[in-house]
């Protein structure tokens, strides 16, 4: 088990974003692969396809992390209910950060992501109306954090804001890792081309020493997750993986919550019809009820990691 931060208990504000964010870029995008084959490919923590954070990969070395100015801690909100998650602990991963952008150097540096070194953490992408994806990421991971605790759940959040910066990749995935989380589920959207629309959804593909007993478990927590949105009435991507399900072994995130994990891409921000539907209420609680439902379901198949 890794070390990280104490949790820190806090009680959560249910917000409403307003879409008015300054225009903002993730970075470059693997081509991924379809659910049955595994990318291998080492690109930033991110899908987004607007470069702005370093894109290098390197093997495993020594790294001297970043000290937060502003530091990221994680939220460990208890249950308000004692529905069918009662005694269950979900982490929530709200991609990326509101202050990554002033903190450029941090972020840059290399940090382990299971067995080789990556970016610390990237910017995310935006809409071209300037409403940024950390917005987005935060909003659904306050909604999602709330229906979970209505079940019963314990929810833990790797951040509780959106004005911090960090934590680092590493950090995300050890703090499912260190809670021994029965599911870690990570919200971002995507920055592809215009045309191109959908959500898609991440599993880890196996990495050795790393993802090894979670593949088939994040496998079924994708496909659920997929299933959900799809009968939420969102469509698959129509540009990458197949049936709106992705395997990547390259993603940090995952390979070290070294419990059964998933990351929403939930859909395309610079398509117009996706920008609308992510920066909509309404959209917003669909996404988060369809993800709310996966994993109430995927929890109901699989025994507490923490009897």
């Amino acid at each position: 088990m890794r070390r990280h931060a104490t949790l820190v208990a806090v009680a959560l504000l249910l917000v409403s974003v307003a879409a008015c964010g300054s225009s903002d870029g993730g970075v470059d995008r693997p081509t991924p692969t379809t659910t049955t084959a595994v990318s291998t490919a080492t690109a930033p923590e991110t899908t987004s396809t607007t470069a702005t954070a370093s894109s290098s990969t390197t093997a495993a070395t020594a790294t001297t992390r970043p000290t937060p100015t502003t530091p990221a801690p994680t939220t460990t909100v208890p249950a308000t209910g004692s529905g069918s998650l009662a005694g269950r602990t979900v982490v929530i991963d709200p991609g990326h950060n509101g202050g990554n952008f002033s903190h450029t150097a941090e972020i840059n540096t290399m940090v382990d992501a299971g067995g080789f070194q990556k970016a610390c953490n990237t910017t995310g992408t935006a809409t071209d109306g300037g409403y940024r994806e950390t917005m987005f990421n935060w909003a659904g991971a306050v909604q999602l954090a709330s229906r979970l605790r209505a079940m019963g759940a314990t929810v833990i959040l790797t951040r509780d804001s959106d004005t911090g910066w960090g934590p680092c990749i590493d950090e995300r995935g050890g703090i499912a890792d260190e809670a021994d989380a029965d599911a870690l589920v990570s919200i971002h959207a995507d920055g592809a081309a215009a045309g191109e629309h959908g959500f898609h959804v991440i599993r880890p593909g196996p990495v050795p020493g790393y993802t090894d007993g979670i593949v088939e478990p994040s496998s079924q927590l994708a496909t659920r997750t997929r299933d959900t949105l799809v009968a939420a009435g969102l469509t698959p991507a129509t540009y990458v993986g197949g049936g709106g399900i992705v395997a990547r072994t390259d993603l940090g995130t995952l390979n070290l919550a070294r419990v059964p994990a998933v990351m929403l891409e939930a859909g395309n921000m610079r398509n117009a019809a996706d920008a609308a539907l992510l920066q909509s209420p309404a959209g917003q609680a669909a996404i988060a009820e369809a993800l709310a439902s996966a994993v109430a379901a995927q929890l109901a198949s699989h025994a507490s990691r923490n009897p």
